[in-house]
């Protein structure tokens, strides 16, 4: 019998699994450690990338696919997409039975598999409690996932107070940083020359990294918005403009398609599904400004000292950088925000600026705890007071 300790690390989209990588490498590489990778969401879709061939290309074998997006991207398509969710991974980890399931994030597809691990007695380590993302309803997500799990990794202080206010053992709760940040920090970037061979876009114009999601809370506003969007961008002809797509959220295929319609008629757009994790940190690398409302542009933009652009409201409440301009998501304050962005006053501010979710070591803190708790933990959970 193997004593191994049987670890399963959840990925379902392509920035997810580009934080995780790291980790997943560490993990790889730990004596004693049986890893086990489950692959579901978008990773599985041709219209958003077919990501999945990301993780096979870096070497890792893939224990099981779990094929779980229905097409429309409606909320009830979301909710059958859940529901498949839970009955595929029930069906994996009764065959699987892992000693402790990894989890990054706040999607749907997530809290879905963590309550169908909670329902099969699976410890749940977690990344990344405590956060505040008021415009999505990964909020809701969040907050749920950190109740049922059992050993939590945070990206800064304040949030590790915060899933200790939910009532969390403080003793499992570690402010790790951000894996965004290790990763910005130690990547090996493409030149600039292979960046633009590797997408076969010219990039002889200051440009601008560009990613808009719905913002899930709100009432369908995400075509509206996305529309103003770019229609802000067609008044800056002295930039590019690389846009990556939005995720399987609820709305993201009508923006999606508004951003095919736009690329396809306008030499100065490059656009994608999936750049992957290196393109896409090599592509902040160079650029003058990164502009929607990605977690990125308050994560990981920072750390390349350049300006942000966040538009709208799903990232309202996380904590950001002096990098970052919030602007409304309308056509005329975008403008003036990306102006702003661009001055050189402000380009030397954000040259300046702390990037908060900065750490040391992130990805083998994280590592180093799971090891230690592995097996030990008791999936009874307590409430702990916060005195």
């Amino acid at each position: 019998m193997s004593c191994k300790r049987k670890i399963c690390v959840l990925t379902a989209t392509r920035a997810e699994y580009g934080l995780l990588r790291t980790v997943i490498r560490r993990l790889s590489e730990q004596a004693g450690v049986d890893l086990r990778i489950a692959v579901t969401g978008a990773h599985l879709s041709p219209a958003l990338g077919l990501s999945c061939k990301e993780i096979e290309a870096d070497g890792f074998p893939i224990d099981t696919k779990i094929d779980i997006l229905l097409g429309s991207g409606s909320a009830s398509s979301i909710s059958k997409s859940m529901g498949l969710a839970m009955i595929g991974f029930a069906e994996y980890f009764e065959r699987s039975r892992p000693g402790l399931l990894l989890l990054l994030g706040d999607r749907y597809e997530t809290f879905a598999v963590a309550a169908a691990a909670t329902n099969a007695r699976i410890p749940i380590s977690h990344l990344y409690g405590g956060e505040s993302t008021e415009g999505a309803v990964d909020e809701c997500y969040r907050h749920s996932i950190t109740k049922i799990s059992h050993l939590h990794f945070t990206s800064t202080d304040e949030y590790r107070r915060r899933v200790i206010q939910l009532g969390e053992d403080p003793g499992k709760v570690f402010n790790v940083g951000a894996l965004g940040v290790e990763n910005a920090l130690k990547i090996e970037p493409l030149s600039k020359r292979a960046l633009e061979e590797s997408i076969n876009f010219r990039l002889d114009k200051p440009y601008a990294v560009v990613t808009f999601h719905p913002a899930t809370t709100e009432d369908n506003t995400g075509e509206a918005q996305c529309e103003e969007l770019l229609s802000a961008l067609s008044e800056i002809p002295s930039m590019k403009f690389i846009i990556t797509k939005a995720n399987a959220d609820a709305g993201g295929s009508a923006i999606n398609e508004l951003i095919d319609k736009y690329a396809w008629n306008n030499p100065q757009v490059y656009a994608t599904a999936s750049l992957g994790w290196r393109r896409y940190l090599s592509a902040l690398k160079y650029a003058e400004v990164v502009v929607g409302n990605s977690s990125s542009g308050l994560i990981e933009a920072p750390s390349f000292h350049i300006p942000t652009v966040n538009i709208g409201d799903r990232q309202k409440g996380r904590i950001r950088s002096g990098s970052v301009i919030d602007c409304d998501p309308m056509k005329d304050s975008i403008l003036v925000a990306v102006d702003k962005a661009r001055s050189d006053c402000f380009r030397d501010k954000a040259s300046i600026c702390n990037n908060p979710y900065h750490n040391t070591n992130t990805s083998q803190n994280i590592v180093s705890r799971i090891i230690e708790f592995y097996g030990i933990i008791d999936i009874k959970k307590k409430f702990f007071p916060c005195l």
